[in-house]
């Protein structure tokens, strides 16, 4: 007979025991947890945020906002035109000369008169403006055989292209969105330059140094000097800038129904769309704009009361 071994402990029946339940789960990243590092709780989406900082625009505010690309593109017709003028003796180097200086002090008259961040002694500051302009202008004088002789050896095939090129550089940097009276960021300055190389190139093709002092002067007044021009008038009425939006667009469709009926109807037609489709366009598109943000996002400071608060 088989003896048994009292000494074995008898089996367990009893089930078993239930888990220690988990303590709450908690956003902190420098305490161990009993959760995997991807683990998130059924709040996670509750901070979920949709089209948050997504900006809403009203039709004619966009339309008038879209004027700083017309009068711009308006201006570059223009000086085209102004060039193709003088090329062909539709226009005379004195006439764009006394145009030049008159309109130039116009718009300075307007622009010291309506400048309200000029310094208390506005007479030195009229004295130096004045005194720079003079030495400018008398080095210009003295450049003008130079740049008539700078692109003497080169194709007109090659100046008409190079040129186009320089304005599509000054039409794409030109500081659009700068309420700046005063200073202009990097990119303008770029758009600056480019348009002056551009009118240095077509100034070299005349004979006399007469028409290349004139297209240079105004070049330099209608690149340099008109736009901050500009920008004042946008920061003065909506009205006035809405007037000179139009006088600028009726000018170049005035001066180039003279050469060409078939860019006159393309830039009416660019204008248009630029001006009313476009606008009507970025907000149609908005509706299809998805932007979320939620407790993924890096968290940002938040400054308050001259101390750093952490927004997380």
């Amino acid at each position: 007979m088989a003896c048994r071994n009292i000494d074995q402990a008898p089996s367990s029946h009893a089930g078993i025991l239930p888990a220690a339940p988990r303590s709450p789960w908690r956003k902190l990243l420098y305490v161990k947890q009993e959760y995997p590092d991807n683990y998130v709780d059924d709040t996670f989406l509750e901070e979920l945020q949709k089209n948050a900082n997504v900006r809403q625009y009203e039709y004619w505010s966009v339309v008038l906002e879209s004027t700083i690309i017309s009068q711009h593109i308006s201006s570059i017709v223009i000086f085209v035109a102004i060039f193709i003028y003088l090329y062909f003796g539709l226009l005379s180097s004195h006439a764009l000369i006394t145009m030049g200086t008159v309109g130039t002090a116009v718009g300075y008259g307007f622009w010291d008169w309506s400048n309200t961040m000029l310094t208390p002694d506005s007479n030195y500051q009229r004295r130096k403006i004045f005194k720079g302009a003079v030495l400018f202008f008398l080095t210009l004088l003295g450049l003008t055989p130079i740049l008539k002789t700078l692109t003497e050896k080169t194709s007109e095939d090659t100046i008409w292209a190079l040129t186009v090129i320089l304005f599509l550089a000054n039409l794409a940097f030109h500081d659009y969105g700068s309420g700046n009276r005063r200073n202009i960021k990097y990119p303008g300055s770029l758009s600056t330059n480019a348009a002056i190389f551009a009118s240095v190139v077509l100034a070299s093709r005349f004979k006399t140094n007469l028409h290349v002092f004139g297209l240079m002067s105004f070049a330099v007044e209608w690149f340099a000097l008109f736009p901050m021009l500009r920008r004042q008038v946008r920061s003065i009425s909506n009205r006035g800038n809405l007037a000179l939006s139009f006088v600028l667009f009726l000018t170049a469709t005035t001066l180039f129904s003279q050469i060409s009926p078939a860019i006159v109807v393309i830039y009416i037609l660019g204008m248009v769309f630029l001006t009313f489709v476009c606008p009507f366009w970025l907000i149609w598109i908005q509706r299809y704009k998805n932007e979320i943000h939620g407790p993924w996002d890096e968290a940002r400071p938040k400054i308050q009361h001259g101390r750093s608060v952490d927004n997380y």
